[in-house]
């Protein structure tokens, strides 16, 4: 199944980092907003929220409080991250992260968490000699602090998805699977962020063609991503990736429906227009080109190429 892709999943800190703790006041107008699209981002409803983070981060411009802007601004970015608008997010992050040094420190808890942000937008931009660093700061912040600490987690995953995507499985492996242990110690084995993580693991062990170990990973990824609800993008992702095993081998009836479910949550999570469909459209339509089933295929190859052109376009 040469036209197979797979879908590394991502692992970012929350939205409101809570930058010297500021409080919601009353006449903070921008307070409530910043709650709503926290509970938003959290359901998977990027779209939804966009419209709320935005007009939060109007009011917090013309405002003094640097720590609240840059909430605002760390959490724009997210949304637009999430949403495949890389080239809109790195400047908003960029802007939190000064904000929050100048503020706290270089070595405070909420750089650590800018900087895995950033890092991880740097990743999946294939920007590997910008993403390691800000990734390896990040994870030496927490270490330092305490090198138990589960928020740790992400960047340990996402510096993991570094090494991983340049085929350096030595180094992906144990850092996926210290951030495995981290939160399922501080959280339990049933938490959903451990949906991330295995997800990570599991495309190591695809890579190498050790499907037996990825298999019961994805799983349980799908699993622990449906806790977030039936549309999370973690879902649509652990989904591909369940697939990707079944199409490695050939197992095109196992593999077929999910690949359709993943598109369509895909889309209610992420719009029509999301990078992030181009290699669930491929995978589906890899399957049906090896089943001779040419005509299907072709729109679905169409859709992804002009999706992929028009974030080119947009310098994504």
């Amino acid at each position: 199944m040469k036209s197979m892709k797979l879908l590394m999943s991502v692992a970012v800190t929350a939205l409101t980092l809570g930058l010297g703790t500021p409080s919601w006041a009353a006449k903070d107008a921008a307070g409530p907003l910043d709650q709503k699209v926290s509970a938003l981002f959290n359901a998977g409803k990027y779209m939804a929220a966009l419209p709320l983070a935005r007009q939060s981060l109007a009011i917090r411009e013309k405002g003094a409080d640097q720590a609240k802007l840059g909430n605002s601004l760390n959490n724009l970015a997210a949304l637009e991250y999430n949403l495949g608008r890389y080239a809109v997010a790195e400047p908003l992050y960029k802007r939190s992260l000064a904000i929050a040094e100048k503020l706290l420190g270089p070595d405070d808890e909420e750089v650590a968490s800018l900087l895995n942000n950033l890092g991880e937008l740097y990743r999946v931009q294939e920007r590997f000699a910008d993403a390691e660093p800000m990734l390896k700061r990040s994870v030496a912040i927490r270490e330092k602090n305490n090198p138990d600490n589960p928020e740790m987690a992400p960047a340990l995953s996402n510096l993991g998805a570094v090494y991983s995507n340049q085929k350096r499985y030595d180094l992906a492996e144990p850092l996926f699977k210290r951030s495995l242990a981290l939160v399922e110690k501080a959280r339990g084995p049933d938490d959903p962020e451990l949906s991330v993580v295995l997800s990570n693991l599991s495309d190591t062990y695809i890579n190498q063609k050790r499907y037996d170990l990825a298999e019961p990973l994805l799983k349980r990824s799908l699993r622990l991503a449906e806790k977030l609800g039936p549309n999370n993008a973690s879902v649509a992702q652990a989904l591909n990736n369940l697939a990707a095993v079944y199409l490695y081998q050939e197992r095109h009836a196992d593999a077929e429906p999910l690949l359709k479910r993943a598109l369509a949550v895909f889309e209610k999570a992420l719009g029509p227009d999301n990078p992030e469909l181009v290699e669930a459209l491929n995978n589906l339509a890899g399957l049906y080109k090896d089943k001779g089933r040419l005509a299907d295929a072709a729109p679905l190859l169409k859709r992804a190429a002009a999706i992929r052109a028009k974030a080119a376009g947009q310098k994504i």
